[in-house]
């Protein structure tokens, strides 16, 4: 391979690592060009899976800062540089190794830590990414509707308060005026109106008397007539 073809294959690696989430290296060995197809197809835009030379490869990962690696780089090497959900292209990866055994594992590098084939398989058995954020998204509006709930709750309480207060009202509108019911003690009558009351017995007695009075002086009249014709 000529100098400038080595050059421009290193920096298509050193770009596939820092473009990627990650990445997954396999030995394919045994594997027929169709079946190379078939992989690909089968991680769709998850992963770009890709055959690669070691040493351009150990190169690569050197001048992107990617240390550990050296050890998988051997015998010969695929990289499938994840794109996509890290998870849904392990378990890809996994079931077609299932599927065609010439499919090797041999590691992986994931946030700046290298993997082993077993924790690669730890990878692909987790929830794929859509999973767990619809179990996030369930668990959201569990708790949401629990918290509209305890807000509501108090409300329609002081609704239901406020419309039987309202027809206690109706019935009887002395309690919103504190009375609960008794009626408010009457007002006195003014001073002058009470002693025109106690006066007015007096001044008919007076006039009762009156005529008492004229009855005594027409008695007294015909005793002094009858002494003179006497």
């Amino acid at each position: 391979m000529a100098r400038a073809e080595k050059t421009t294959a290193v920096a298509e690696i050193v770009d596939s690592f820092n473009a990627s989430a990650g990445a997954v290296l396999t030995e394919y060995r045994g594997l027929t060009v169709k079946q190379l197809q078939d992989l690909r197809r089968s991680l769709g835009e998850n992963a770009n899976y890709a055959v690669v030379k070691n040493t351009l490869a150990k190169l690569a990962a050197n001048e992107a800062g990617i240390s550990g690696v050296d050890d998988l780089l051997t015998g010969p090497t695929a990289i499938a540089f994840i794109n996509g959900d890290v998870v849904e292209a392990a378990k890809g990866l996994r079931d077609f190794a299932k599927a065609n055994p010439t499919l090797v594992i041999k590691g992986g590098f994931l946030d700046g830590a290298v993997l082993d084939a077993k924790e690669v398989a730890k990878l692909a058995d987790l929830e794929s990414r859509e999973v767990l954020l619809g179990k996030l998204a369930g668990a959201m509006l569990a708790s949401l509707s629990q918290a509209v709930y305890l807000l509501n709750a108090p409300l329609a309480q002081a609704a239901r308060l406020a419309g039987a207060l309202q027809a206690k009202a109706e019935q009887d509108p002395t309690i919103l005026a504190g009375g609960a019911g008794v009626p408010a003690a009457a007002e006195e009558p003014p001073a002058v109106e009470a002693a025109a009351a106690d006066e007015a017995p007096a001044e008919e007695a007076s006039e009762d008397a009156a005529p008492a009075a004229e009855t005594t002086d027409e008695a007294a009249a015909d005793e002094t007539t009858e002494s003179t014709d006497a």
